[in-house]
């Protein structure tokens, strides 16, 4: 009877909709832990979520089987029991404000779809992927979970045996990536951009049926390791491996990859040539900036191809690079690309630049390749042979393995070849040049059988290593191994003698040779322009006119610097030359590194979204700041701002603008070096003075500043030879000086401003948050009034020591410019909003009265309605330069009676000084007017006037 009745109990649940009351627990223990509740529209008094069909809950029968809650706005936290409702197999939590810890998910064997993305969630249970059998798409994207230590995927999820998405973007993810993921056969979508991942691509990837994969852009050392296995993975059709430090080549069957349409490898440290089978593949995008890749440029086949900031030998596409080029590349993809090559052997002509390791003759041939105790580590390239002029190649002292190619005895200018101290191994070639001198010391060519070295070959002719080989000789013919052969071990003295002494007097032949062409040239070099290995060039300054051009020369050899002025002259000798463009300033890297200690961390004087600032000195003792560009921000974006930072910067100067003082683009590097500001950006002062333990600012000194960038920002907009718009104003832009006076800075983002037929110029949307014009950033046009509008957000900022936009703050403050406008007209209200550590006098009250209106015009919503630039001016330095006229009275003077003729009344004055002015005469003085052209009248009328 009791078992009827129960069953009987049931089937009217059933009937009637009742939800399973461990179910309806968990609901409402969902809505209790939620701060707005009823954005889920739920009745307030329901108790049948299934059979009252509650929005975004979906049940079968009288189970919950999905909470989709997405978008909702929802704030609070989950209750930690949501595994209890056992039947889900779907949640869809994604862009909401939860907090706190993510439930588990333990034993939701049904679950097939979870979304948790998009939230605020800290901390994430080790037993939140047990027993998820039947998971097939799981998204934890942007949730900052375990902020501090980071997470790591746990073993339980190699058991979600039909998965088929991970997504976990920007979620602290740290480690290598686990073994297991590559062997989740049902995994297509793997998506784990902007986490801590390190380490390489686990080799269980090998062959995987992943479509897209997204390893981009991980912080700290980021992931390392060669790309090769990707070319095994025949289904992708998105990799982005961007932002990381993945190197080697690329993998020559790339090819494979028939499906693939995105590949983004920017920004790593990938290096050798583009292989032909990448540059077939017909692909949507395709970005290679900001790598080391060589040789030339493919003509690619992609729909859009990037490569910018590599080490190319040629600007265009399929354009070749020159045949010595070809051959040292070759070289250098035998010993893997020493990274100091890489950096060094850049561009079109090695016989032109810092190509390390390397001379040239007259000819422009490579002659010496001198790259003893390097670290080089492969085998030696046949392609050396191609460089007919080699007369020297020192290779000693490295990890060099495998043989001596055969074909290096074609060099039949060869004089010297050092392999000493390698594991090079058989076998040997016996056919050098009769001038070349082979030195093997050290190698397990010297301790292999006899047979295995060739013995049939014996040179023709050449240095033996005995005078009468005939009567006397060498051990090292009874070990097959050529007599011209430098050999450790068992040797007469007479052979050494001969390996030393013959070079050495093959050398001084060629110094003797060498040194009156060297002096012929210099000579005539010296007579020409010189070429200067390094230069830095000081711009003309207005203000002292006996000093136009400052430049500063460093000696390659010791890194010394010299300066000279444009006028003068100095003898420059360097294989690193460069031409100084008309408006361009160029620098050497090596002086750069040099000056900042080789970009130390202790001389690191901030960082930007651009990349790293140091402080330098040079040896004149004129301090310096290099903004160094890193390679992972280096993009047709940031590039486009390097190259307007220098347009701007070469065409305008001003004492309130920070001036360029040279750049450099060498291979890889993008650098701006600027005059060394030493109080550092104004928002320093104003919002971190106390972290920084630095004094605030007075309102005197805030004032003057407020001078100065408006003086700047005058320049710029009306006074400049063309007027330009900052677009990018703002304190942490504004730089001071010992004297803290201020100088704007950072011009990347500068455009013309509009002619005088037209009002405003439609450009993308650049600059700052909190500082934006709102007419700029709903429309996307600009003029100059956009930087009136960000000026009035600085003045703001000096008044009241607040950021310009700072979401730690209350809501309705949050945005400085809007919070200001609502206080500014209530003095109360206004007092209590300035800056707390200015000391208010009674006379400091006018004059923030009338910055606060002055920000407030300057921040009106109407462009029209804002100030000029100029007309700020005037506002500010009648506040900083106040200026009384004395009454008119002769005595205030100086006792001067200015109704006297001009020569008595400079001897009043000398009388009333009391000092010698004896060198002051006006005779003195007459040369240097003008005599009266014939036809003037000795004094002048009204009428003569008209």
């Amino acid at each position: 009877m009791r078992l009827f009745l129960a069953l009987l109990l049931s089937l009217f649940w059933l009937g009637n909709g009742f939800t399973d009351p461990n179910d309806l627990a968990v609901l409402n223990q969902f809505r209790n832990g939620l701060k707005n509740p009823e954005l889920l529209n739920w009745p307030a008094n329901g108790n049948d979520p299934c059979g009252q069909s509650w929005p975004h809950i979906f049940c079968s029968g009288n189970r919950v089987q999905q909470i989709q809650v997405a978008k909702l706005g929802l704030k609070g936290t989950l209750p930690k029991n949501l595994n209890q409702l056992s039947e889900l197999t779907n949640l869809g939590f994604q862009q909401n404000e939860f907090t706190g810890s993510l439930p588990s998910l333990n034993g939701l064997s049904q679950l097939r779809y979870a979304y948790f993305d998009f939230n605020q969630f800290d901390t994430i249970p080790s037993d939140f992927f047990s027993g998820l059998v039947s998971l097939q798409v799981l998204a934890l994207d942007y949730i900052p979970l375990n902020a501090t230590t980071g997470w790591s995927l746990p073993n339980d999820l190699q058991f979600s045996a039909q998965l088929t998405n991970l997504t976990l973007m920007n979620c602290n993810l740290v480690g290598p990536l686990p073994e297991f993921l590559g062997n989740m056969s049902s995994l297509q979508v793997l998506l784990l951009s902007k986490n801590r991942i390190s380490g390489g691509i686990p080799a269980s990837f090998k062959d995987s049926l992943l479509k897209m994969l997204w390893l981009n852009e991980q912080s700290g050392e980021g992931m390392t390791g060669p790309i090769d296995i990707i070319s095994t993975m025949g289904s992708l059709t998105s990799l982005w491996l961007q932002g990381n430090h993945f190197s080697g080549k690329i993998p020559k069957d790339i090819g494979n990859l028939v499906d693939l349409l995105e590949l983004n490898l920017n920004s790593n440290d990938l290096v050798g040539l583009i292989p032909d089978s990448l540059a077939s593949m017909k692909l949507n995008s395709l970005d290679l900036n900001n790598n080391h890749f060589m040789g030339p440029i493919p003509k690619f086949k992609a729909v859009s191809a990037t490569y910018l900031a590599n080490s190319f030998c040629q600007k265009t596409q399929g354009t070749l690079c020159a045949p010595q080029v070809m051959s040292l590349l070759d070289f250098l993809d035998g010993v893997n690309y020493p990274k100091r090559l890489v950096q060094e052997w850049s561009g079109n002509d090695p016989c032109k630049g810092p190509w390390f390791g390397l001379s040239c003759n007259l000819d422009k041939k490579v002659i010496t390749i001198n790259l003893a105790k390097s670290n080089l580590v492969g085998s030696l390239s046949p392609s050396i042979a191609n460089l007919h002029s080699l007369t020297h190649i020192y290779l000693e002292s490295n990890n060099l393995s495998g043989s001596i190619p055969m074909n290096w005895t074609s060099l039949q200018s060869l004089v010297l070849l050092d392999l000493s101290n390698n594991n090079l191994s058989p076998p040997l070639p016996t056919n050098f040049s009769h001038t070349a001198h082979v030195i093997i010391d050290g190698n397990s060519l010297l301790n292999s059988p006899p047979g295995e070295t060739p013995q049939n070959n014996n040179p023709s002719s050449g240095n033996s290593s005995s005078s009468n080989p005939s009567s006397n000789k060498s051990p090292s013919s009874d070990s097959g191994i050529p007599a011209n052969h430098s050999i450790k071990g068992e040797r007469s003295n007479k052979a050494k003698l001969v390996v030393i002494v013959a070079p050495a007097a093959s050398f001084a032949f060629l110094v003797l040779l060498v040194m009156p062409l060297s002096f012929y040239f210099c000579k005539k070099r010296k007579d020409g322009t010189p070429a200067p290995s390094s230069i830095v060039i000081h711009p003309r300054d207005s203000s002292d006119p006996d000093n136009l051009v400052k430049i500063v020369v460093a000696n390659n050899t010791n890194g010394s610097i010299s300066t000279m002025t444009g006028s003068g002259s100095a003898s420059i000798n360097s294989s690193e030359s460069h031409l100084i463009e008309s408006g361009n300033l160029l620098i050497s890297v090596q002086v750069l590194r040099n000056v900042t200690k080789s970009f130390a961390p202790e001389n690191e004087l901030g960082r930007g979204g651009f990349g790293v600032v140091y402080k330098g000195e040079l040896d004149d003792g004129t301090k310096i700041a290099v903004k160094r560009m890193e390679a992972g921000v280096i993009n047709s974006k940031a590039l486009d701002e390097f190259r307007s930072e220098i347009a701007v910067l070469s065409k305008v100067r001003h004492r309130h603008l920070v001036s360029l003082l040279g750049y450099s683009t060498e291979g890889n590097e993008r650098i701006l070096v600027y005059e060394y500001m030493p109080q550092g950006a104004l928002s320093k002062h104003l919002f971190h003075w106390k972290n920084l333990k630095l004094e605030p600012l007075s309102w005197k000194r805030r004032l003057n500043i407020a001078l100065d960038v408006a003086r700047g920002i005058e320049y710029l907009h009306n006074l400049a030879h063309q007027s330009f718009i900052h677009r990018d104003l703002k304190s942490s832009n504004i730089l001071l000086g010992d004297d803290f006076r201020a100088k704007v800075s950072d011009f990347g983002l500068v455009k013309l401003a509009p002619n005088g037929e037209q009002k405003s110029v439609v450009t993308r949307l650049a600059g700052t948050f909190g500082y934006l014009a709102p007419e700029y950033a709903v429309t996307g046009k600009i003029t100059t009034k956009a930087d009136v509008f960000s000026y009035g957000v600085v003045l703001m900022e000096l008044l009241t020591g607040l950021m310009a936009l700072d979401e730690d703050r209350p809501e309705e403050s949050q945005y400085l410019a809007a919070w200001f406008w609502r206080i500014k007209s209530n003095k109360e209200k206004l007092m209590a909003a300035i800056d707390p550590t200015l000391d208010l006098k009674e006379e400091t009250f006018e004059s923030i009265a009338i910055i606060s209106d002055l920000a407030g015009h300057c921040t009106a919503r109407e462009p029209g309605q804002r100030p000029d630039m100029s007309h700020v001016v005037n506002v500010l330095a009648s506040l900083v330069e106040k200026w009384k006229p004395l009454d008119d009275d002769t005595e205030e003077y100086c006792g001067i009676d200015y109704s006297l003729p001009l020569n008595q009344m400079v001897k009043g004055w000398q009388e009333a000084e009391g000092k010698d002015f004896s060198y002051l005469d006006l005779d003195d003085s007459k040369g240097s007017i003008p005599a009266r052209p014939a036809g003037f009248a000795e004094s002048f009328t009204s009428a003569d006037g008209r």
